[in-house]
């Protein structure tokens, strides 16, 4: 068995994620400052991210409906420093998540974790392909605007999706920005998106009110607190550290 202190002394691991978490094989690395993310409460990086994915889907979703219901896109696929790279790519890379999952005519949700890049903020894209409809949560005031490379991005993927799949587009793409809870420092924001993904999918909920839910108007530090308490006991579970 590892010892605990074994990352935190420079040792790192390499995971594989089941298949269904991102609709492809998947591995991430987690090392010393992936940690330090968490015990620190520090800005959140794409590996924690990830993992709190993985933990969603393996206790949460695997072998239940939730998994015809809620897909998660990898927020290495897609992000403003990708997409400023070569924006056909991440579209393509977008249209090829969606095809991975079997009935897209039933309602679900894709949940995306976008990144401004370079370590930025944080913000979710949900998805709903059947609708043509996607919410947007922001813990920080503004809307999709701010990163107008991603909306097109999104948008392409979603017709180019629906045209191979011979889908009619009988209205245009709706755009809903959500008024969630905000975050109060400078932090918090990748936290809160695992939140969001977290609450949405253990309610069930495929349709996101403007005004999100009426159970959550705001998260405390013991919100937030309650994830990091959950991730790391999985991570000790799963025998990572």
């Amino acid at each position: 068995m590892v010892e605990e202190s074994d990352i935190m002394h420079g040792a790192i691991r390499s995971i594989d994620f089941d298949e269904g978490v991102f609709g492809i094989a998947h591995f991430e690395i987690i090392a010393k400052e992936d940690m330090q993310q968490l015990f620190e409460h520090d800005e959140l990086g794409i590996a924690v991210i990830h993992t709190y994915i993985w933990y969603m889907y393996v206790t949460l979703m695997r072998g239940t409906e939730l998994c015809n219901r809620f897909n998660f896109i990898a927020a290495s696929r897609i992000n403003t420093t990708l997409i400023a790279k070569n924006p056909t790519s991440v579209k393509n890379d977008l249209v090829d998540r969606f095809m991975a999952t079997g009935d897209n005519t039933t309602p679900s949700l894709y949940f995306l974790p976008f990144n401004s890049g370079n370590g930025g903020h944080w913000v979710l894209v949900a998805m709903d392909l059947s609708r043509l409809i996607v919410y947007y949560l922001d813990s920080l005031s503004g809307d999709w605007s701010k990163y107008p490379s991603m909306k097109k991005t999104v948008d392409a993927a979603i017709l180019k999706f629906r045209s191979k799949k011979n889908y009619r587009n009988r209205k245009d793409i709706t755009w809903v920005r959500v008024e969630c809870p905000q975050q109060n420092n400078s932090v918090d924001c990748g936290f809160f998106v695992l939140r969001f993904m977290r609450d949405i999918t253990a309610l069930n909920r495929i349709d996101i009110s403007k005004m999100y839910f009426d159970e959550y108007k705001s998260y405390s530090r013991a919100h937030l607190d309650e994830m990091k308490d959950e991730l790391c006991q999985f991570i000790i579970d799963q025998r990572i550290i």
